[in-house]
């Protein structure tokens, strides 16, 4: 517990405030129908450099969702893989299964778009959100931990959620 607690400390330490949104995750899941306000969105496609060596295929290992349900990224210590959500105002459901360097300690969801030309045309928004079902804080470990190894964003969402499972 001391070395998770230690390592969440220097984790802080080395990550540049200005970048970090320092509103806290949820304590408890959303229950369904939960709105969360203010919550900034952008927007991503497959064809983007650093998306490439990925294909059309998500973090979770599926395919790139598109249509009535949608994929999306995020901080899975924030909004945990399998989170379905929807924008207020639009009928559009969303499915948290993929995150981001970039995406990690920001609070940002970013919304899967097709082409770059519908990536474009989102920008940069802030939105509220209706939670329709909470995803899973152990199910985003298990994906995780065997890639603990592979980039530092990646360990700093294990150490959130093992913080958040020890709490």
């Amino acid at each position: 517990m001391k070395q998770l607690l230690l390592l969440a400390c220097l984790l802080a330490a080395s990550h540049p405030a200005s970048a970090v949104d320092a509103r806290p995750a949820p304590a408890a899941p959303p229950s369904p129908g939960t709105v969360i306000s203010g919550v900034k969105t952008t927007a991503y496609t497959h064809s983007e450099s650093d998306h490439i060596g990925y294909g059309a295929r998500t973090a979770a290992g599926t395919q790139l969702r598109t249509g009535q349900v949608r994929s999306a990224a995020a901080d899975w210590s924030v909004f945990p893989l399998g989170t379905v959500f929807r924008i207020n105002g639009d009928s559009t459901v969303y499915v948290v299964d993929d995150y981001g360097s970039a995406l990690v300690g920001t609070r940002t969801i970013d919304l899967y778009k097709p082409t770059r030309d519908a990536m474009n045309r989102w920008g940069r928004r802030t939105v509220s959100i209706e939670i329709l079902k909470w995803g899973s804080w152990s199910k985003s470990l298990a994906v995780l931990k065997p890639r603990a190894t592979k980039a530092r964003h990646v360990r700093e969402m294990i150490t959130r959620l093992a913080l958040r499972a020890a709490a």
